[in-house]
């Protein structure tokens, strides 16, 4: 895949203004990858193909590849390390000359299915958007049933691919997840405790 280039410097590599690439987006003539943020990524061989430098056919990637990346906590982003793993993954698919159609950078439990960015990933899964997906390890995905995500996304013919095998158990996240279990039973006990109230003093 290579490096990847912003607007500006794509811009500059075709000779043409930034609002030119922004109307190619809009009608579909020179699609970018989209980062989390919304901003447009370009690669050199993308660029080349819509110039005539090289057939599309001549291509070899033909996968439609996401990254996934996930920290448990804000602080941990505002200290790069969300930047670190998704730059790893990037890193490792242009090593494998895997083409990234989207780059998704997740912030939230292991645990909740309803991290904004887990969301998007299904979404692209169901719509069979993409047929690869890069994570550095199985618990960056999810803590619990990672089989059973695997296979639902394999039905979809999206291949789950870690680039390291081996589990991450950082105890900060593992006790975050522990806090987040607690919080989530303390209030169903709460709640079913006030909906007997309110039976009784009915």
């Amino acid at each position: 895949m290579g490096k990847l280039l912003n607007i500006k410097e794509a811009a500059e590599y075709l000779n043409v203004h930034s609002n030119t690439l922004r109307r190619w987006d809009n009608k579909d003539k020179l699609k970018p990858l989209t980062t989390e943020g919304g901003h447009r990524r370009y690669t050199q061989e993308q660029l080349d193909i819509y110039i005539g430098l090289h057939n599309k056919s001549e291509s070899v990637d033909v996968n439609k590849v996401a990254t996934y990346s996930r920290v448990s906590s804000h602080e941990q982003k505002a200290k790069g390390d969300l930047d670190r793993q998704s730059n790893r993954l990037s890193e490792y698919c242009a090593k494998k000359e895997l083409t990234v159609s989207n780059i998704i950078k997740d912030v939230g439990s292991g645990l909740s299915d309803t991290r904004k960015g887990f969301l998007r990933l299904t979404n692209l899964v169901i719509d069979k958007s993409i047929d690869k997906l890069i994570i550095e390890n199985k618990d960056r995905l999810t803590r619990f049933q990672f089989n059973f995500i695997e296979k639902m996304f394999k039905s979809y013919g999206v291949e789950v691919i870690c680039v390291d095998k081996k589990d991450v158990g950082e105890e900060e996240e593992l006790v975050n997840d522990l806090m987040m279990l607690m919080a989530s039973f303390s209030g169903k006990i709460y709640g079913r405790r006030s909906a007997n109230r309110r039976k009784k003093n009915k």
